[in-house]
């Protein structure tokens, strides 16, 4: 018998983006919940509906009658599926999320091998969906690319980074702030905090219902976003090595210029004037000088950031053989002396 959240802390959180999927949500709880029920440990399904336009919250709603174990969460608009999986997360209260589509194209019945790896130690589990079932160009040539550049460009070996169906241990994922279309780089934001990655192959059906919601306006989205999270994970705490590394290369220009200028003067008796060295040379010393000042400003806004959030550049996993809170209150406490008589 399926534990009841309603009096139990689930140990387990699936988490569901929702937008416009009002004929897969019936389906799609009706294989979900007899898997986690299987499963004898207490959980949520939490379904973020994103603005839906059909019918799909008052699915949702009605769902949430039949099991105690579903939670909605309705947003005002469309806000996309990276804000919709940080609010599921953000909501989550299990030890271990797993996240998976709407659409049908996950298959519920591989929750059991994801958790199955996080057992072996793991932080995170990613679904590789080995065999898709999509267009062949549009889609599965698309993604294969976009696979190898960001695991090349994060260090990260997935195959599948697009793949929805993962796992998580959410102390590793609890902290990650998503924006954008960011979602798909979880593991690499996870990786920052230490986590073990590896992936899993995973079941990939074709879609029964409605439209797929990515198309090929979204390379250009994925370049930009990785763009980001490359500069996060080298340059967040210390922006002034871009800004100012740009900035001592465009004043190296200038000076170079200044050189050849000095050359076509005095060497070769041609009037500076007559090129466009002069206007070269103080365009990259005025744009070195205002990068290397963007650099210090970044550099202050990171500082203003940590300590206005009181956090920390950095992220301890366990501390050993240090004195409590408790214990340094007892150490400063005063003690009362005793005046002899």
């Amino acid at each position: 018998m399926a534990l009841s959240n309603a009096s139990t802390k689930p140990l387990l959180s699936v988490i569901i983006p929702v937008y416009n999927e009002e004929e897969n949500i019936p389906l799609l709880l009706a294989e979900l919940f007899p898997i986690l029920d299987g499963l004898g440990l207490p959980f949520e399904v939490i379904a973020v509906d994103d603005g839906s336009r059909d019918k799909s919250l008052s699915v949702l709603r009605g769902a949430t009658i039949q099991r105690a174990e579903m939670k909605v969460v309705s947003f005002r608009r469309n806000f996309g599926q990276t804000a919709a999986t940080m609010a599921a997360i953000d909501h989550s209260s299990g030890d271990i999320i797993v996240a998976l589509d709407a659409d049908l194209q996950n298959d519920p019945a591989d929750i059991p091998a994801l958790l199955k790896k996080l057992d072996e130690g793991y932080d995170v589990v990613s679904g590789w969906r080995r065999f898709r079932k999509d267009a062949a160009l549009r889609r599965n040539l698309v993604s294969r690319m976009a696979n190898r550049l960001i695991s090349y460009v994060s260090g990260i070996r997935l195959n599948d980074y697009g793949c929805t169906l993962k796992a998580y241990r959410a102390d590793v994922i609890k902290d990650v702030r998503l924006y954008g279309e960011m979602h798909r780089f979880i593991p690499i934001y996870a990786s920052w905090y230490g986590a073990r990655v590896t992936q899993v192959e995973v079941n990939h059906r074709p879609r029964r219902f409605g439209q797929s919601k990515y198309g090929l306006g979204r390379i250009g989205k994925v370049a930009l976003d990785l763009l980001v999270v490359k500069f996060l994970d080298r340059y967040f705490v210390k922006p002034i090595y871009v800004f100012g590394g740009f900035g001592l290369l465009l004043l190296g220009a200038a000076i170079a210029t200044l050189c050849a200028i000095l050359v076509l003067k005095y060497g070769y008796g041609q009037s500076m004037i007559l090129t466009p060295l002069p206007l070269l040379a103080a365009m990259c010393a005025m744009m070195g000088v205002l990068s290397i000042l963007m650099g210090l400003v970044a550099e202050i806004m990171v500082r203003t950031y940590f300590e206005s959030q009181q956090r920390t550049p950095y992220s301890v996993k366990e501390a050993l053989n240090f004195e409590t809170e408790e214990d340094q209150r007892e150490d400063i406490r005063p003690t009362r002396m005793r005046v002899a008589r």
